[in-house]
C-alpha cells in the first residue's frame, strides 16, 4: 500500500477514537453535574436561579472538552499536516 493510502486511513481511525474516546468523560461529568444540580435544587428551591446559572457555566467548560477533541478530529480528516508531507515526498 501507498503511504497516503495508509496515512489517510490512519488519520479516518485516529479521528473516530478521538471523538469516541474523548466524548466519554464530558458526557459523564454532565450527567454528574446535573444530577448534583437537581439535588441541590431540591434542597434549596429559593436559590435555584443561582445553582441553574452556576451549573450552565459548569457545563459549558465540560463541553469545551469534548468540542477540543471535534477539533482535533476535524483537523486530522481535512487538514491533516501529515498528509502534505507524504504527498510533496511522493513528488505529487
Amino acid at each position: 500500500m501507498e503511504q497516503v493510502t495508509i496515512i489517510g486511513q490512519y488519520s479516518i481511525i485516529i479521528a473516530g477514537l478521538t471523538i469516541a474516546i474523548g466524548s466519554i468523560g464530558p458526557a459523564i461529568g454532565e450527567g454528574m453535574a446535573l444530577a448534583k444540580a437537581l439535588n441541590a435544587i431540591a434542597q434549596q428551591p429559593d436559590e435555584s436561579n443561582t445553582i441553574t446559572r452556576t451549573l450552565f457555566v459548569g457545563l459549558a467548560m465540560v463541553e469545551s472538552t469534548a468540542i477540543y477533541c471535534f477539533v482535533i478530529s476535524i483537523i486530522l480528516i481535512f487538514a491533516n499536516p501529515f498528509w502534505n508531507h507524504v504527498v510533496q515526498q511522493a513528488g505529487g
